[in-house]
């Protein structure tokens, strides 16, 4: 950390890209676990349960890339704001 307490330009736009990867991969992981389950969030035939619920994994596991990305950062470099 550099003076006042702020983070580096290029450290920030290392959180801000393993925050993007890691959301794809964990939106790409929910997806698989849905189809896996029987959930398809891109099914035919408009909001079944099966598309919801597909659709609910698919956002969890995309948030939960992003959660996993700043957790990392934090241990890494420290809390981004004080």
């Amino acid at each position: 950390m550099s003076e006042g307490g702020r983070h580096p330009t290029r450290q920030l736009l290392l959180l801000g890209l393993a925050q993007a990867v890691m959301f794809i991969a964990g939106a790409l992981l929910g997806r698989w676990l849905g189809l896996v389950l029987g959930f398809d969030a891109f099914g035919a035939g408009g909001y079944s349960n099966s598309v919801i619920f597909g659709i609910l994994l698919i956002g969890l596991g995309g948030g939960g890339g992003v959660q996993l990305a700043r957790a990392w950062y934090t241990r890494k470099y420290g809390p981004t704001r004080h």
